[in-house]
């Protein structure tokens, strides 16, 4: 059998790889850079965090060393007065109170108005209402306040006396009459506030949910709601319960609309229709002026709590999002 040359040939000779070495050691270090700087954006964010909690906690303490009433239970706020007399209960209720109801009212509507966008709207109509619902994620704190206090204070008369008719047996919802201007009236506003967030992020949730498998439950016949109810739903549960979490976030450290609707009280009445209540975040923008040395850091440490409840908040939200590592990946 004859063997041709080109059977017999030695291996090519090799190419230079100058080049090639060149380019990867310029990747490479390009890479390090990129490294060192996102390393180091990352150390310093918890840097600037850590500096927040240490200035926070020195001059809370300063102000508890003072305060002759008990700082979790006291339902008085005098941290200006000799001595010093001051307590969250009534701000953490109202801070709680009002934030679940803005939940309560925005979640089940955001989740409804995300499914419509991604499921039933056809695109002409889904592109410029997901337009406008971002738009209205933009809209200064400020403007919600002044639309609350002007407009939704003096036409929440009619619901209050509703749901006193239907529901006052209750005390929950039993209403005296006057201006509208309690935790209830804040919920409502801060549900409005949070809901363009939970619904945009909810949106985009059912928009990653798997073709394929929409796709399969028609095919064995599927209504569009099972489909949402089998395929969609359960994809975007933990996205649904982040974005809720992240409107909660918000709600609770909602400052400018709060004090501009709520007339503040260091009272906790039956109803949450009842005037007055108060806020965290209220209680600050509007106490902070007229406080003196130790007021202020008695201010400062109620802050010092709404910070620690909202990083909680916030770290929940990132625990739910960790156990679906296919919504993060």
């Amino acid at each position: 059998m004859e063997i041709t040359s080109a059977t017999t040939a030695g291996p090519p000779p090799p190419e230079s790889t100058a080049p090639t070495a060149r380019a990867k050691s310029s990747s490479r270090a390009g890479d390090r850079i990129f490294l060192g700087l996102s390393r180091g954006s990352g150390i310093l964010l918890l840097v600037i965090m850590a500096a927040i909690a240490a200035f926070l906690a020195v001059r809370a303490t300063s102000a508890l060393s003072k305060n002759e009433g008990d700082f979790f239970t006291t339902f008085e706020w005098a941290a200006n007065s000799t001595p010093p007399k001051f307590g969250i209960a009534v701000l953490a209720f109202g801070t709680i109170v009002s934030s679940v109801i803005a939940m309560l009212i925005a979640v089940p509507v955001a989740i409804g108005i995300a499914l419509f966008i991604s499921h039933y709207a056809p695109r002409r109509l889904a592109a410029p209402l997901s337009y406008v619902i971002d738009l209205l994620a933009a809209v200064p704190s400020i403007v919600y306040g002044l639309w609350g206090a002007l407009f939704l204070v003096p036409h929440l008369g009619g619901l209050y006396t509703w749901l006193n008719d239907y529901f006052g047996w209750t005390g929950i919802f039993e209403y005296q009459g006057g201006a509208a201007r309690s935790l209830f009236t804040i919920g409502i506003l801060l549900a409005i506030m949070i809901l363009p967030i939970v619904t945009s992020v909810s949106r985009e949730v059912f928009l990653q949910a798997p073709k394929m498998h929409e796709e399969a439950a028609l095919a064995l016949g599927a209504t569009r709601w099972e489909v949402i109810r089998m395929s969609v739903l359960p994809f975007g549960r933990s996205g649904v319960i982040s974005a809720s979490m992240l409107g909660l976030g918000r709600a609770l450290g909602e400052t400018m609309a709060v004090a501009t609707v709520l007339s503040p009280s260091f009272t906790i009445g039956k109803s949450l229709l009842d005037p007055g209540g108060g806020t965290f975040a209220q209680n600050i923008a509007s106490s902070f002026k007229e406080s003196g040395e130790i007021g202020k850091d008695a201010l400062i440490a109620s802050g010092l709590v709404l910070f620690v409840l909202t990083l909680l908040v916030n770290g929940a939200a990132r625990l739910i999002i960790a156990r679906r590592k296919e919504y993060t990946a």
